[in-house]
């Protein structure tokens, strides 16, 4: 049983950064892709970002896309989203996950472990 935590999450004006840090327990191999998912109140989870074991392949949702960075330390069994001109839509809890695979896309089927999440909220 793999546990995800995430922390980093807060209050931010439009224009701000924060950035999200998901850390798995145990260490983890590192052989498996990760994501970051966001849930928004009365919303469905959606897809934000995921990066491949090796960091070769990063995968970003288009809202997203020039403003958020995934990345990833295997010997820290790490994963990390920075989250830069955040803007109010982006308020959310932000939910780490590990794939089943090296590699990993959009699909929440796709992923076994989930974490808590991390409240993240943009004021405007």
């Amino acid at each position: 049983q793999v546990r995800l935590t995430e922390t980093g999450g807060g209050l931010v004006q439009a224009g701000g950064s924060l950035r999200l840090s998901c850390t798995a327990s145990p260490r983890t191999s590192g052989d498996n892709a990760m994501g970051w998912f966001r849930q928004a109140p009365g919303k469905e989870r959606e897809f934000v970002a995921s990066i491949s074991w090796n960091s070769s392949n990063k995968i970003y949702e288009d809202s997203v896309k020039g403003r958020f960075t995934i990345s990833r330390d295997n010997a820290k069994s790490a994963v990390y989203l920075q989250m830069d001109s955040l803007k109010p839509e982006d308020t959310a809890v932000y939910i780490c996950a590990r794939a089943l695979s090296s590699y990993s896309g959009r699909s929440t089927s796709s992923y076994r472990y989930w974490g808590q999440g991390t409240q993240v909220t943009v004021s405007s």
